[in-house]
């Protein structure tokens, strides 16, 4: 697993004058079942988020509304993805550091989970990361 697994899915968009609509299916347009839902708002400017990596958990993080930056580090290189469409996710796989900032207001941070919630899952020390992803943890 690693950075380059991480990728935008284009999400399918049912274009109508009334409105769009995109929809999700675990295990069809994302490649895990999703377990858990939960978002992200009101996040005031200048704030970031994230500072943490998972060792089974993956995740698909849209924007829903608004705008922010996704960052992923998998020790060795980091990689800035901008989410402002809400049928754009982006895939992360387990073992990456994420960071988020640069929200614009209103945003929406909508992310879909493999896992339900479990504290044991996280590493929350970027030097534990380090130490972990180079099989020292």
């Amino acid at each position: 697993m690693g950075l380059e697994q991480a990728r935008i899915i284009n999400l399918p968009k049912i274009g109508d004058p009334r409105g769009n609509l995109t929809f999700i299916e675990g295990q069809k347009h994302i490649p895990f079942e999703i377990k858990r839902v939960y978002y992200l708002y009101d996040v005031p400017g200048g704030e970031s988020r994230g500072g943490h990596a998972h060792y089974k958990l993956e995740q698909l993080v849209i924007a829903a509304s608004g705008s922010f930056d996704m960052i992923l580090d998998d020790g060795k290189q980091k990689q800035r993805f901008h989410l402002n469409r809400s049928y754009y996710g982006l895939y992360i796989p387990k073992m990456l550091w994420r960071e988020m900032d640069n929200f614009s207001s209103s945003s929406v941070c909508l992310v879909l989970a493999s896992m339900m919630y479990d504290e044991s899952d996280y590493i929350r020390n970027y030097d534990e990361f380090i130490r972990v992803v180079n099989g020292h943890g």
